[in-house]
């Protein structure tokens, strides 16, 4: 059993990895290996890791950008109680989608394919310290832009879906797969995290007429990489996007890149940590004061679902 896992919760504790099917297989190449990603050939597609190696993703051909599927890893010894309030929460078990049989799979209320299986935490047990350079008086404190790194994220961090009915959406991952309500704006969007340790949020529900990807959020060390991440995709072509700014709800530093097919990838740093056990103080904030603490306008395209 880890340290830290709750007693008192029932629940996923983190998100194994996306499946999210795409329309060009070298376009995704090029576009995640310039976002800092190692993007590798698969049997039936490309994965993508981060600097802890994980795999957090899985790209597969098609004829459309869509969620293939999203996969959550729990502890052992809560994966037959999490079956069991899947199925009171009104699901019904479905055939797996790949190869990998473990766990159990099933639609949420979207019609979203999920995986619940017994796996390692990957999300974090603490909050990470934000790299900041620390420099004294009479010393520079930046290099050239021409020594700037490539900046690699160091984890995933969420997803944001699109969905027609959000608090419909929260009720399902709480009482399904034991996720918790961290903030919400009205019934616009909402953020749910786990309770054994998590960002603030693990998943995200914004309203729209359909579901849909919204985006894949990558954790990075710094507000420089943020910045510089940017650049990064500017240099490579994809200046559309959103940012450098700080959220309000989960507080960390943004910029979302525009990837090929409508959706987006975040670099984000310090984001707000709940600690595993800890009750998070849930608020409901106006729209106009939920989304950002200052950044540039948001474009009228961030907020479209190009799945439509």
């Amino acid at each position: 059993m880890s340290n830290y896992r709750n007693p008192q919760a029932v629940a996923v504790h983190s998100i194994d990895h996306f499946a999210l099917n795409v329309p060009s297989l070298p376009d995704a190449e090029y576009f995640f290996s310039h976002f800092g990603l190692d993007v590798a050939a698969a049997q039936d597609g490309l994965e993508l890791r981060a600097l802890d190696g994980h795999r957090w993703g899985r790209l597969l051909p098609s004829d459309r950008k869509s969620l293939a599927y999203l996969s959550f890893n729990c502890f052992a010894e809560d994966l037959a109680a999490i079956e069991r309030n899947v199925r009171q929460a009104g699901a019904e078990l479905v055939a797996p989608l790949s190869a990998d049989v473990d766990g159990f799979w099933f639609h949420d209320p979207d019609g979203n394919l999920l995986q619940v299986r017994a796996g390692a935490k990957t999300s974090p047990n603490a909050k990470a310290a934000l790299t900041l350079r620390d420099v004294p008086g009479d010393m520079r404190g930046s290099c050239m832009r021409s020594q700037v790194q490539k900046v690699r994220p160091r984890r995933m961090s969420h997803v944001l879906l699109f969905t027609p009915n959000t608090l419909r959406a929260v009720d399902f991952y709480r009482n399904a797969l034991g996720l918790r309500l961290s903030d919400k704006s009205a019934d616009i969007i909402a953020f749910v995290h786990a309770p054994h340790g998590s960002d603030h949020h693990l998943v995200a529900f914004v309203k729209s007429r359909a579901k849909g990807w919204h985006h894949v959020s990558w954790d990075v060390a710094s507000v420089d990489e943020v910045g510089n991440g940017a650049s990064q995709m500017a240099a490579a072509g994809f200046k559309q996007g959103w940012g450098t700014g700080r959220h309000v709800l989960g507080s960390n530093f943004f910029h979302y890149v525009r990837d090929p097919w409508g959706s987006f990838s975040e670099y984000s740093a310090d984001m707000d940590f709940v600690s595993a056990g800890t009750e998070w103080p849930a608020g409901d904030f106006q729209p106009e004061d939920s989304l950002y603490q200052w950044g540039p306008d948001v474009p009228e395209y961030f907020i479209q679902n190009s799945e439509i």
